[in-house]
């Protein structure tokens, strides 16, 4: 009976011994499940499935999720995209909040306010754009194409950028030119590395600054007044 245990034991170790070298220098299967998200899946080893198109069906089920979110009472402007605030500035009267995603960011994108879809755009499928590369969430990607969705809310006109490059190269747009739409209502979805950028009007107070997190549909961008409404 000990003999058996032992064996039984035996054959585990040499069983996770050739998982590990099997997957070395990425996690064994054996221990990722219980990694945080960006040790589970290290970005070395997506960027190589994103060269062969070959994806763990584990990360892509992660990649996939889309949790319900709680939106927040009041007229602010949400963050239409999780991630990570890069920039904040201003232009010709228009301010652009620009949000980094990660490959481990939950990548739905939701409708800042409540209003009408006045316009979806797609550019920049040979960058053709007259904007040129000055803009610096444009800089870092390679050949950028991005679909800009236009909205008449309580603000005035607003717009959301979903931008990626010719490497991941898919947006989904899940609304149409006049269409209503609620104040953190699902908008569309970037696979893969992207970015969302959040263009309004410059003379609007900003509650975000460089640094900070922000998540789709709950975190306010924005002030606008109640009068507005």
């Amino acid at each position: 009976m000990i003999l058996a245990a032992q064996l039984v034991v035996l054959g585990v170790l040499v069983v996770a011994l050739m998982l590990l070298r099997r997957h070395w220098p990425y996690p064994s299967p054996l221990i990722r499940p219980f990694l945080p998200p960006q040790r589970r899946w290290p970005e070395a080893q997506i960027r190589g499935w994103l060269r062969t198109k070959r994806f763990h069906p584990g990360y892509l089920a992660f990649f996939d999720r889309d949790p319900e979110r709680i939106v927040p009472s009041g007229p602010a402007l949400l963050a239409p995209a999780d991630g990570l605030v890069t920039s904040v500035d201003c232009r010709d009267g228009i301010r652009y909040i620009v949000i980094a995603l990660s490959f481990w960011d939950m990548h739905v994108q939701r409708s800042p306010a409540t209003g009408r879809v006045v316009s979806v755009e797609r550019l920049g499928a040979t960058y053709t754009d007259g904007e040129g590369r000055d803009f610096a969430f444009l800089r870092d990607k390679y050949c950028p194409v991005q679909a800009r969705t236009l909205f008449e809310c309580n603000a005035g006109r607003v717009a959301v950028r979903q931008i990626t490059s010719v490497a991941a190269r898919r947006i989904e747009t899940w609304v149409v030119p006049g269409q209503p739409v609620e104040r953190g209502q699902r908008m569309g979805r970037i696979r893969l590395g992207s970015t969302v950028v959040l263009e309004a009007d410059a003379s609007l107070a900003c509650r975000v600054a460089v640094g900070e997190r922000v998540r789709a549909g709950e975190t306010a961008l924005l002030e606008v007044s109640e009068v507005a409404c």
